[in-house]
């Protein structure tokens, strides 16, 4: 592999056909070996695959060949060649799984009711123009947001995208419902879905970082408001925007500062925790030891 390369990207718009699209995005990655995940629902797709980037190029130029996708905001980054373990292409409900696809109504423009999107510089020109009143919201899972979020930012208990509409509906937030709120996710794809279910709820003034944190890094790197890692889907675990990022998470087992997340079945049953190089190495010795 000469230069391997991620790439990710969604696309709301209604699909009549879903198995039809798993069917042709599987044949496609499969005949250009490229490894990933790809959800494809009645609402859209959520891609992430990587592979070579001639390979990568030509499904990227195969996927915009269909009209529905030809306008796919697509988000790239550099690989290590081996970023996934497999090729999943599947189709489901929802391309992001709140649990209520029956609230998401999709139009050929996307997701209906969404918030207002704001480009990287124009969430540096509301907070600038209206201070502390304006609130970032993450969109993640808790454990994404130990390692970088913007700064200030409300980072719930969720623990995966399922518990968000419980968390908005127990009333937790209801005193942002007057606030500008800016919902941020990694790539943007959760906030379209979010902020719908936001507006919905009665939040009054609802915003979403259009191209989510990735977009923002790409452009302010670690000089804006983005503080921390930004935890990624594959085998990288946490990708930095500069060489001068700031270290805000804590190693769930020896309370040093890290920005590293390993998948460790830790006492709370999770899948993933913050830990540092020192103790993911003995936490992987311990495990190794105990399934001899």
């Amino acid at each position: 592999m000469s230069t391997p390369k991620i790439v990710l990207f969604y696309v709301f718009t209604p699909l009549a056909d879903p198995d039809a699209i798993r069917l042709w995005q599987q044949a496609i990655c499969e005949q250009h070996g490229l490894r990933g995940r790809i959800i494809v629902s009645p609402h859209g797709i959520n891609s992430t695959v990587g592979g070579d980037i001639v390979q990568v190029k030509r499904y990227v130029k195969a996927t915009r060949g269909y009209p529905a996708f030809k306008q796919a905001d697509i988000k790239w980054s550099d690989g290590t060649g081996d970023d996934f373990p497999r090729l999943s292409v599947r189709v489901r409900p929802e391309i992001v799984t709140f649990g209520v696809p029956d609230e998401v109504h999709v139009g050929p423009d996307g997701v209906v009711g969404g918030g207002t999107k704001l480009s990287p510089g124009e969430v540096n020109e509301l907070v600038a123009d209206r201070g502390e009143d304006v609130v970032f919201f993450d969109g993640r899972n808790r454990i994404e947001a130990e390692v970088g979020h913007f700064a200030g930012a409300v980072v719930t208990d969720a623990q995966s995208t399922r518990d968000f509409v419980p968390l908005l509906d127990s009333g937790a937030y209801d005193h942002l419902k007057e606030r500008p709120v800016v919902t941020y996710c990694t790539g943007g794809v959760r906030c379209e879905v979010l902020s719908s279910l936001m507006r919905a709820r009665g939040f009054q003034e609802v915003y979403q970082l259009d191209g989510g944190i990735v977009r923002y890094g790409e452009e302010f790197g670690d000089d804006g408001l983005w503080e921390g890692s930004l935890y990624v889907f594959d085998n990288r675990m946490t990708v930095e925007f500069s060489d001068h990022a700031a270290v805000v998470g804590t190693c769930a087992r020896c309370g040093a500062q890290t920005s590293g997340v390993a998948n460790f079945p830790d006492s709370l049953g999770r899948e993933l925790a913050v830990l540092c190089p020192g103790c993911e190495a003995d936490a992987g010795e311990s495990l190794e030891a105990a399934s001899r």
